[in-house]
């Protein structure tokens, strides 16, 4: 890793522990409550306002929005509308993180239609972000079926119609803004068994993209956060019920040092 990633990743860790960013989160009702909580580990803020009267006069006074499509329905959507518009009619950054896109038509119908207000990052699996691309159908359910490696293109492809950046989640992380890749390692499987770690990491990346002001770095050292807690945790846990916790735990340990350890590669 380069000395100007790694400089990149500790001004990261060291602004979000700053700017301490309220993050709109209108997201997975599986999962707030744990999604608040890792917000609050790292040091942010979390909201979860999600009444269509509501939304778009709080993503005004919010520092960032996560849109988060898992539990989706006619009046959450309504509210993910109202919120995406104005956090791109007021320049804020916004996250899209497009759960199970291609596997059912309405989420399918709703994120390409969100698309228009061009998210400072798409957040998702390999799957999610191919069909998204519309380069191919869903996973199955919430589950990739493709790997990272073979959404490289779509992702790329993504990225220059938004103008934004396209990270795609697996056992290496992808991210690129249409010219420039980079990829985060690490991390560990029981990330994969715990409800809400990928959720919640979109709400993370909305912060750090607040705190950074870059779409790209934002995302990275997000990535690189939670895959450095998932170590910490996994040497210290008995399963992935005291891994949850002890995640959470050391989200908030992982200071700009031990991110600027992570396995960041660049690769252009």
């Amino acid at each position: 890793m380069s000395r100007s990633t790694t400089a990149s990743l500790m001004a990261a860790r060291a602004a979000l522990t700053e700017v301490r960013p309220l993050v709109h989160c209108l997201t997975n009702t599986v999962v707030q409550a744990f999604t608040a909580n890792a917000l609050l580990a790292v040091g942010a803020s979390p909201a979860m306002v999600d009444a269509p009267e509501e939304a778009a006069e709080f993503a005004g006074l919010a520092s960032a929005v996560l849109v988060n499509v898992g539990t989706l329905n006619a009046r959450t959507a309504e509210a993910m509308r109202a919120a995406a518009a104005r956090a791109a009619d007021d320049a804020k950054p916004w996250v899209l993180d497009p759960v199970a896109v291609g596997a059912l038509g309405f989420r399918t119908r709703l994120a390409a239609e969100l698309l228009d207000h061009r998210p400072d990052v798409v957040r998702g699996n390999a799957s999610e972000v191919i069909a998204l691309a519309g380069a191919g159908a869903g996973g199955r359910g919430t589950d990739s079926t493709a790997g990272v490696d073979s959404a490289a293109a779509a992702a790329t492809d993504l990225a220059r119609r938004t103008g934004g950046v396209v990270a795609v989640s697996g056992e290496v992380d992808l991210f690129t803004d249409g010219e420039r890749t980079l990829r985060v390692g690490g991390g560990h499987v029981l990330l994969t068994r715990t409800t809400g770690a990928g959720c919640a990491l979109g709400a993370l990346t909305a912060a750090y993209v607040a705190a950074t002001g870059s779409g790209l770095w934002g995302a990275v050292a997000a990535h690189a956060h939670t895959a450095r807690a998932a170590e910490r945790a996994a040497a210290v846990c008995g399963g992935p019920g005291s891994f949850a916790t002890a995640w959470l735990d050391a989200l908030d340990a992982i200071g700009p040092d031990e991110l600027a350890d992570a396995d960041v590669r660049d690769q252009a």
